[in-house]
């Protein structure tokens, strides 16, 4: 996979925020899909909070996701599949770019209908053990009248809107820059997380 992860590393780089269409195949994104979904009927997607352990707290009116942490030693065959890419992906990086990144968190994210996250960096005031933040979407054929965009916003340059498109994956800096997700008119779905220095 050094082929998507040059081409992470190379629009970062240059953009300051890295895509790649192409990080998670088809297969893996439809069964990571069907684990939101069972997920879902369980009832174990939880609305997301903000703030850090010590001080985190729910505001829907910030966000209205809903979420559920990737464990490590994770048994389900798709987790551990996309875990291993992002071990791949650390390592890679770590060689080639000197980053020290030593630790990584995930999470299933899904935004219902009407679901938002309003303008954000993230990376907590009493902790920057967040470096990098990755979105890896999950949806088929969304468009743009779909919402859902990922908007980046940038000192030098318009807003970036970001189509959540199935497959690809988005990558920058935790504390660099400021983004929200516009309200979702359809189900919106991603595996979001961080890779960390701890």
């Amino acid at each position: 996979m050094e082929a998507q992860f040059e081409e992470l590393i190379e629009s970062f780089i240059t953009g300051k925020v890295g895509q790649s269409g192409t990080f998670i195949n088809q297969q893996l994104s439809a069964a990571l899909v069907q684990n939101i979904m069972a997920h879902k009927e369980r009832g174990v997607l939880k609305t997301a909070g903000i703030g850090s352990a010590t001080q985190h707290t729910h505001a829907t009116s910030i966000r209205s996701d809903k979420t559920l942490w990737l464990k490590e030693d994770t048994d389900n065959d798709a987790e551990k599949e996309f875990l291993d890419i992002i071990a791949r992906f650390i390592a890679y990086l770590n060689r080639t770019c000197y980053t020290g990144i030593n630790a990584c968190e995930f999470h299933y994210t899904l935004y219902e209908p009407g679901a938002f996250y309003a303008r954000h960096k993230d990376q907590f005031r009493n902790n920057n053990s967040r470096k990098f933040s990755m979105i890896n979407y999950l949806n088929d054929n969304w468009m743009a009248a779909d919402g859902g965009q990922l908007i980046i916003y940038h000192d030098d340059r318009d807003a970036q809107h970001i189509l959540p498109e199935n497959g690809k994956t988005v990558f920058f800096q935790s504390d660099a820059l400021d983004h929200e997700v516009a309200v979702a008119h359809r189900p919106r779905m991603s595996i979001t997380g961080w890779l960390k220095k701890v």
